[in-house]
């Protein structure tokens, strides 16, 4: 019998698109964690790459892998900034 091998999850291999990477996050937001935001972020910087998301937002990579880790807590100018890089826009809804 052959043995399987197995790897860790990575999400950020199945964001191939816009769309995709647009649809995670707004699921992630839909959720309120900001933990869970600030790894979606990460994830789709991820899934970019996170040199160039480094170079747009004047920040250092080393910074940016712990910000968006889901374990940090950055600065919400940090998320203003990696959101507007990204190509993204936040939006505000009314709950009904």
């Amino acid at each position: 019998m052959g043995s399987t091998k197995l790897r860790p999850w990575d999400s950020a291999e199945h964001l191939k698109t816009e769309e995709d990477m647009v649809f995670y996050l707004e699921a992630c937001l839909e959720e309120g964690d900001a933990a869970l935001i600030a790894h979606a972020l990460g994830v789709i910087a991820k899934a970019r790459g996170m040199t160039q998301l480094a170079r747009d937002t004047g920040l250092s990579r080393e910074s940016l892998y712990k910000a968006l880790s889901g374990e940090g807590n950055p600065e919400f100018a940090t998320v203003m900034k990696v959101v507007k890089a990204l190509g993204f826009r936040l939006h505000a809804e009314a709950v009904t």
